[in-house]
């Protein structure tokens, strides 16, 4: 029987938890995997050690976990990563597009380190395993929550005795998961939403939340779904034409975020000083001027600007139950009998595993460590607007 160890997380800010009592109980079922928590993993995303131990966990410190676990669960990667024992594997969403240096890391002790957010979403077995579909669905509903709790008036069109208020004029700029389901989200509250993506296909997707499509003239066509790096031209003539649009609104929410690489500027401080008194600016995906992540601050203009790029860590409930069902799919599929296959061309085990067997086996970390920085920087940031492609299941739940 092979022990799945469930770690708590470390970094700040971070409450969720890689698996929920519901995630060991379906572990469990199969009788393949006993299930070791350390103790209070899950206390931050409220399950506490007993929900845990009822559904069939043991409990026990972060040492006994390391010690007794051949598979260790996180959901980024732990402060203490150096404590990994050698033979371990380590499934998680782990960056290592953007932190190279750790895939080395755990190459050189000899852990064999799993990163779901290396996942091919293109793939239709692969869904039940997509963690950042799942968390970006997450992070995209809590945005337009967020937006709304900022600001100073209704969501909604409201006729009162004392007058009829127009409703909130909502922009999301970026059309993946998240941004369609705060999309979805502020109109299910009552906004009038529109949206924007630089990808042509993305335009439909748009309009099936019922948002309206800010159209800009600088769409593009791709054969996967993905929108290619703008140039340099097309990038200024983009932040052009959205530093003209942005000023119209009395909400933004910005998702284009690129893992592992820089986000494109979408919101330019001229936008920022052109808006409304009482704007407010939600930052997902590192798109707006001077915005610091984890901050709230008011410019001089008087316009609200929330750097939120862990979203899904705030709404811990959800955002960790959807997570436990994405590994234990993992698991499930790839580990079915709690050990990766010897020899396995398994497509989907081929893109998340980052090291095995003392290496760096994944093709685009082998590539940085040959070409360095700047080719790193030129192969992650292929993604501009969109960095996941939905299934249709996705896009259904945002509708």
């Amino acid at each position: 029987m092979t022990t799945v160890g469930v770690l708590r997380e470390t970094a700040g800010r971070e409450r969720r938890v890689a698996l929920t009592p519901d995630g060991v109980a379906r572990l469990r079922r199969g009788g393949e995997f006993r299930v070791l928590v350390e103790t209070g993993a899950g206390r931050p995303a409220w399950f506490d050690d007993r929900a845990y131990a009822e559904a069939g966990a043991e409990i026990g410190s972060r040492q006994q976990v390391y010690d007794e676990s051949e598979v260790l669960l996180v959901v980024r990667p732990p402060d203490d990563v150096a404590a990994v024992p050698p033979g371990r594997i380590l499934i998680g969403l782990l960056d290592p597009l953007g932190d190279p240096a750790l895939a080395e890391m755990l190459a050189d002790q000899g852990v064999t380190a799993i990163s779901l957010d290396l996942l091919p979403r293109t793939l239709s077995r692969a869904q039940p395993m997509d963690a950042l579909t799942s968390q970006a669905n997450v992070a995209g509903y809590k945005a337009a929550l967020l937006a709304a709790e900022a600001y100073g008036g209704f969501f909604p069109m409201l006729v009162t005795a004392a007058g009829t208020t127009r409703p909130a004029q909502v922009l999301v700029l970026g059309a993946g998961v998240a941004g369609l389901q705060a999309l979805a989200t502020a109109r299910r509250l009552g906004a009038q939403v529109t949206g924007y993506d630089v990808r042509e296909a993305a335009r439909a997707d748009i309009a099936s939340t019922g948002a309206a499509v800010l159209e800009l003239g600088s769409g593009q066509n791709t054969d996967d779904g993905y929108a290619r790096q703008l140039g340099d031209d097309e990038a200024a003539r983009q932040l052009s034409a959205l530093t003209a649009a942005v000023p119209r609104f009395d909400v933004v929410i910005t998702t284009a975020k690129v893992p592992g690489g820089r986000s494109p500027l979408l919101v330019s401080d001229e936008a920022l000083a052109a808006m409304k008194p009482g704007s407010v600016v939600i930052d997902l995906g590192g798109n707006v001027a001077g915005a610091a992540a984890d901050t709230r601050a008011v410019t001089d203009h008087g316009v609200t600007v929330i750097g939120a790029p862990n979203l899904a860590s705030t709404v811990p409930v959800a955002a960790s139950t959807a997570y436990a069902r994405n590994v234990v799919a993992l698991l499930g599929s790839l580990l079915p009998d709690g050990r990766l296959p010897s020899d396995s061309t398994d497509e989907v085990l081929a893109a998340v595993l980052v090291t095995h067997d003392g290496e760096v086996v994944h093709p685009r970390l082998r590539d940085v460590q040959v070409g360095g920085v700047d080719e790193r920087d030129a192969q992650v940031r292929g993604v501009h607007e969109r960095d996941f492609q939905e299934s249709d299941v996705q896009k259904k739940e945002t509708r």
